[in-house]
């Protein structure tokens, strides 16, 4: 009697269970379409920025402002239907990560945690695709708002001082996530990659999450300040980062390595889209 292998034989089980279907194989494809979109809003900013450092033409903007320079391109109107429609998928897949527990974070305090925060990019995700939207049915005109904007408007509601610090450090926990993320590889377990694809595409990958999680960790200081001193105008987003950067000693060097890790970002997105493990429903 042949020797049975535990591991290739709970495979089979999990296949037998879950065999593939037109549905889960189109929330598949809409995902890695969400990621690609996702992707292509870093690049824009990234790129942006680094021209805007090289005295190129570009500037240092956050992700609303990449795409409202978006809708100055050939065909732009188009360009941003598409990314809204992928920013869409984006959310959707966050919302199986959060719901679902598609990843199997578990029901613990840090898996709670973890969900949680792919509960509030689904969200932040879904208001982009409505802004690129905007833009193209009022021709350029939506307004901007930003970390400013959600700072006003917390400090409009009850507690709102509270709501703003409370901002700040999610946004700082959500920094220092990414930070660990990128130093321990804790996305190594999602990449279904070939070891020499390792060798090139890790390093953009820990670049990409390390600078993320250092924008993440100056805007929850910012929003932290903007609560402290009741505020809001002093909370910001990314181009208020940006404008940070750029008034320290060597600010210029600061913006360029800046502007490099969040295009690594972008890559690191598209990457994903490519060769992320995903399953829309691990429990079926």
């Amino acid at each position: 009697m042949p020797d049975r292998h535990p591991l290739r034989d709970k495979e089979i089980t999990i296949n037998q269970r879950t065999p593939p279907t037109p549905y889960r194989d189109a929330l598949k494809l809409y995902a890695r379409f969400g990621y690609a979109s996702r992707g292509i809003v870093y690049l824009l900013v990234g790129g942006l920025a680094t021209l805007a450092v090289l005295d190129q033409g570009g500037e240092t903007t956050d992700s609303k402002g990449a795409l409202q320079r978006l809708l100055l391109a050939p065909a732009g109107d188009i360009l941003l239907v598409i990314i809204a429609v992928g920013l869409v998928g984006h959310s959707l897949w966050r919302c199986l990560q959060a719901i679902l527990d598609a990843d199997a974070h578990g029901i613990g305090p840090k898996g709670l945690v973890i969900r949680s925060g792919l509960l509030a990019s689904a969200v932040t995700h879904t208001l982009l695709a409505i802004f690129a939207l905007s833009l193209v049915f009022t021709l350029g005109q939506s307004g901007g708002g930003g970390g400013q904007g959600l700072a006003s408007w917390l400090m409009k509601q009850p507690f709102g001082q509270w709501l703003v610090g409370i901002a700040g450090v999610m946004f700082i926990g959500a920094g220092i996530a990414h930070i660990v993320k990128a130093v321990k590889g804790g996305f190594d377990r999602h990449l279904d990659m070939a070891e020499r694809t390792k060798r090139w595409a890790y390093p953009i990958c820990r670049f990409g999450l390390s600078t993320r999680g250092v924008v993440f960790l100056i805007v929850g200081g910012l929003f932290i300040l903007a609560a402290w001193h009741s505020a809001p105008d002093r909370a910001g987003g990314m181009s208020e980062v940006f404008s940070l950067l750029s008034h320290q000693i060597f600010g210029r060097w600061l913006l360029g390595i800046m502007a490099t890790g969040l295009f690594a970002f972008g890559l690191y997105s598209l990457l994903l889209s490519a060769y992320r493990r995903i399953d829309p429903n691990p429990k079926d």
